[in-house]
């Protein structure tokens, strides 16, 4: 019998270290004006940020300004401007853009480019905001959206960066959470009527 708990303990000893190293991640399913699939971005946390990679494809070819903007709402019927403005993380009042003085805001990538045939497949490293739980995450209770704009951002012109119409969006959605907190444990308290 020990021995079975042993060999059980090993085999399971992987399953619950694996959460120990676990960073979190998120991806958003991007959409084009029309409703038509447009591919993903993710989002995974790494030592120096968050990377974020782009596998899209329906797009003008040329180069687009990228923002995640404040609200979780890609409604077409907007043009997108439901997911609001662009995302600006702490106390600090930022000005968009990277090239602008007192930028870039928090939800400021840089400009990237789709090819003649509308596929646009890149990765960009920011540690303009976080995926955790912390000051600088970009998770909240209305949630933030990823858009590309029709042309590339300038970096400097406010409020957009001369970047055109938004022509896709997509909610990011958190798929791997941080890690919890420690369970804070204090001292025991001695028993009633005891020394």
């Amino acid at each position: 019998m020990t021995r079975f708990l042993l060999a059980l303990a090993a085999l399971a000893l992987p399953f619950l270290a694996a959460p120990a190293s676990a960073k979190p991640r998120a991806i958003a399913h991007v959409k084009l004006l029309d409703g038509k699939p447009a591919g993903t971005v993710s989002f995974a946390a790494v030592n120096r940020g968050v990377l974020v990679e782009f596998d899209l494809s329906g797009l003008p070819p040329g180069p687009h300004g990228i923002h995640l903007h404040v609200s979780g709402n890609c409604d077409p019927k907007t043009g997108f401007t439901s997911a609001g403005p662009i995302l600006g993380l702490g106390p600090v009042v930022r000005k968009h853009g990277f090239l602008a003085e007192g930028g870039p805001l928090a939800g400021d990538l840089p400009n990237q480019f789709a090819g003649a045939d509308g596929h646009l497949h890149a990765a960009t490293l920011t540690n303009g905001f976080g995926l955790g739980n912390g000051k600088n995450s970009i998770f909240d209770r209305d949630g933030v959206a990823i858009i590309i704009d029709q042309r590339g951002d300038d970096y400097r012109s406010q409020p957009m960066g001369e970047s055109g119409a938004r022509v896709a969006c997509g909610v990011i959605i958190r798929t791997q959470g941080p890690l919890p907190r420690p369970v804070q444990t204090s001292a025991a308290a001695p028993a009633a009527g005891g020394h």
